[in-house]
């Protein structure tokens, strides 16, 4: 069912987010900008494969030294799991980084205009001059090449590792 919401699209999902968002009194805000785009059910697929891939053995051998759920899950499974949740923050960074609808229906705050949303404003303020925005489009793709390169070895091991079994 979490993942049959990736085949219902953000035209179709932008409504009643931003009704949702509105009565939680998050418009204008980095809350509204930033809480909506964390649950996605690309992380919750991803997570569960990742988890299904680990032993059950390290879960078992905690339970008898005398750990609890708890305990197993912050202690063993947590920091197994740091690859794919670093993973899966760069590729929420990513999402986020190049959003452009939801930030223009969420803010009108222009303290709060994100990278896409200033470039889109520039390409109407410089309409004719295609340098400018292309050097802007560039500045914006820097962080996150960086990022990449940085990550990559997580990146790369998260993704080969979550489908295996």
């Amino acid at each position: 069912m979490i993942f049959a919401t990736l085949l219902v699209t953000a035209p179709v999902v932008l409504i009643p987010l931003f009704l949702v968002v509105r009565e939680l009194g998050m418009l204008d805000s980095y809350a509204g900008l930033i809480i909506p785009a964390i649950f996605n059910a690309f992380g919750i697929f991803l997570l569960r494969q990742f988890y299904l891939g680990l032993p059950k053995e390290l879960e078992e051998a905690a339970v008898i030294d005398g750990c609890g759920h708890w305990r197993v899950y912050w202690n063993i499974v947590l920091p197994m799991s740091r690859p794919i949740l670093s993973a899966l923050a760069i590729f929420f960074f990513l999402a986020n980084w190049n959003a452009f609808v939801w930030p223009l229906v969420a803010t009108s705050d222009q303290d709060l205009t994100v990278v896409q949303l200033g470039i889109a404003s520039f390409q109407t303020q410089y309409s004719s001059n295609w340098n400018y925005i292309l050097a802007a489009a560039t500045i914006a793709a820097l962080p996150m090449l960086t990022l990449f390169f940085a990550f990559q070895r997580q990146i790369v091991e998260s993704v080969k590792t979550s489908g295996l079994k």
